[in-house]
């Protein structure tokens, strides 16, 4: 795992998703085990005058996120929280890792900072029906779901292509690895990470900012900005 240091005297550690290389399928299940199938809320689509997420990417465009209230609460209300006081104005996606994720959402753009509307950090916990397949939103975090933050990653795999290894090795499901093998994702951060959205437009977006050109701490050589975060209703 991507374990970067703090900085010194800084009072922030690194809001950390897990490094490329990583798996963490469960041991816990046994081979074979069938788990009954679960319902699955990351490809509901937006209802007219509901409310939902525009990031606008310079020079690239927007990204529209369906947010999920009431499976993710605290989630959903931090979000719309910093959105509504302008946090996200111009801040940058520091971390970029193609086929994995594209991470954003920190005001120091190195992974050492951010807090929540609160202030400091928040619990957004695991929230029921939202996995991690290709265009899922979630919270960064540092030591799991009770340190929450502003720091957020959007999943950015192929279609069919499950980052971490084979979606038969991990304790799900079976409509829930179908969606895997047919979306795509990163089964092995799910339980650990707060999934609180989804790109339902624009994923063509995330895909090209993940292609952009990143040193060995994967940050973008070229800034890749947001200016801003909007939550709009969805006009249909």
């Amino acid at each position: 795992m991507d374990f970067r240091k703090m900085l010194s005297g800084c009072g922030y550690q690194t809001a950390k998703t897990p490094a490329s290389g990583d798996t963490q399928a469960s041991e816990t299940a046994a081979a074979g085990e069938k788990l009954a199938d679960v319902e699955v809320l990351n490809f509901i689509p937006p209802e007219k005058g509901e409310k939902i997420a525009v990031i606008s990417v310079r020079d690239y465009g927007e990204i529209k996120i369906k947010l999920f209230p009431d499976a993710a609460p605290k989630a959903v209300e931090n979000f719309e929280g910093l959105c509504s006081m302008n946090y996200y104005d111009e801040l940058i996606f520091h971390r970029i890792i193609p086929k994995f994720m594209i991470q954003g959402g920190d005001p120091r753009g190195n992974g050492t900072g951010g807090q929540s509307m609160w202030g400091g950090e928040f619990d957004g916990g695991i929230p029921e029906g939202l996995y991690h397949f290709s265009g899922a939103v979630a919270y960064a975090n540092s030591r799991g779901p009770s340190t929450d933050g502003s720091q957020f990653y959007i999943v950015n795999t192929d279609p069919g292509y499950t980052h971490g290894g084979d979606v038969d090795n991990f304790p799900l499901p079976d409509n829930v690895k179908e969606l895997y093998r047919e979306h795509g994702g990163t089964p092995s951060l799910d339980g650990s990470y707060t999934v609180f959205g989804q790109v339902f437009e624009g994923y063509d977006i995330v895909q090209k900012i993940a292609q952009v050109e990143t040193d060995d701490n994967d940050k973008p050589l070229t800034q890749v900005m947001m200016d801003s975060i909007r939550i709009v209703e969805y006009d249909g």
